[in-house]
């Protein structure tokens, strides 16, 4: 993905992951074969493997840099990380490249003014700690950790009931609590500005049914707005059969609700749809068409 310019705000990819093949059934359930073969040809081999049995992700996070501020949208998988045989491809994730990448940028941890989380998911808040001497330890000591108070709270719920359960694969006691624990967590309304005004600025908003308190988060700057959905969408063969639904959804119909509202507010503008799992060139736009949306990227003409 290139820059990407709104007015006087960037927006940028640091990269972890460019692609990982995940099996499309684990993905999604009602996925069929012949489905498959159809997205295969239309969006070919860098999206769907040879098998037409596999499907790629990325995981990556938005770098937005505007007025002053360095803001992350979501931290990834984070460096090993501990997730267990039910994540056995997560489970000690080796990624060196993250850090690296987001010093490409001119920027180290310190630099970093808050961390967006779209959701607690383990593959959304992995490098929000690292391990120092034996203890996860915030990795953007300066940063804010924004995350909606209803997020934090079912989680919380959750890690409380059942304190030998590894709440969210672990991700929750390694990647989110010590953050609260070090007094530099930041508890919102899912509708919450973060930076400017909403003419110019950041914020997030409220998009439930992936989890309880899923958010979007919202870039506008010169008249355009971009919109980073967290994990309402997961990989674009979701436009060419909507009729897939994820296993990893909280509420399957309300995330549909949140996606179809989403879909419709940036259909036929100039606005931008923003991913966390698209490999690259990752950024488009969605233009209606007589079965419902479609994707374009940026970088098709």
């Amino acid at each position: 993905m290139h820059t990407i310019t709104l007015g006087t705000t960037t927006i940028d990819r640091v990269v972890e992951y460019e692609t990982i093949f995940l099996n499309a059934s684990w993905m999604y359930p009602n996925v069929e074969p012949d489905m498959l073969k159809r997205a295969r040809a239309e969006l070919g081999p860098t999206f769907i493997d040879e098998s037409c049995e596999n499907l790629a992700i990325s995981f990556h996070s938005y770098l937005i840099r505007t007025r002053g501020k360095n803001i992350l949208v979501d931290t990834c998988n984070g460096q090993h990380k501990p997730r267990g045989p039910r994540m056995a491809w997560q489970h000690m994730l080796d990624s060196p490249d993250y850090m690296r990448n987001l010093a490409s940028f001119g920027l180290q941890p310190e630099d970093i003014d808050y961390v967006l989380c779209t959701h607690l998911h383990t593959d959304h808040v992995g490098w929000n700690t690292r391990l120092v001497d034996g203890r996860w330890v915030p990795t953007f000591p300066n940063a804010k950790y924004v995350m909606a108070r209803q997020e934090f709270d079912h989680f919380n719920r959750l890690n409380a009931a059942r304190p030998d359960y590894p709440v969210n694969h672990g991700a929750f006691e390694d990647s989110v609590l010590p953050v609260v624990e070090a007094g530099q967590a930041l508890f919102v309304d899912m509708n919450h500005l973060v930076e400017g005004t909403l003419d110019d600025g950041v914020w997030i908003e409220p998009a439930p049914g992936h989890t309880v308190g899923h958010v979007t988060v919202h870039v506008k700057g010169g008249g355009v707005e971009a919109i980073m959905t967290g994990d309402m969408f997961h990989h674009p063969i979701l436009f060419l059969e909507p009729g897939l639904e994820t296993q990893h959804d909280y509420d399957v119909a309300l995330n549909n609700q949140s996606r179809k509202k989403v879909l419709d507010r940036l259909a036929d503008t100039g606005d931008l749809l923003l991913t966390a799992h698209f490999p690259s060139p990752t950024a488009g736009r969605i233009c209606s068409c007589p079965t419902g949306f479609r994707f374009r990227f940026l970088e098709d003409k």
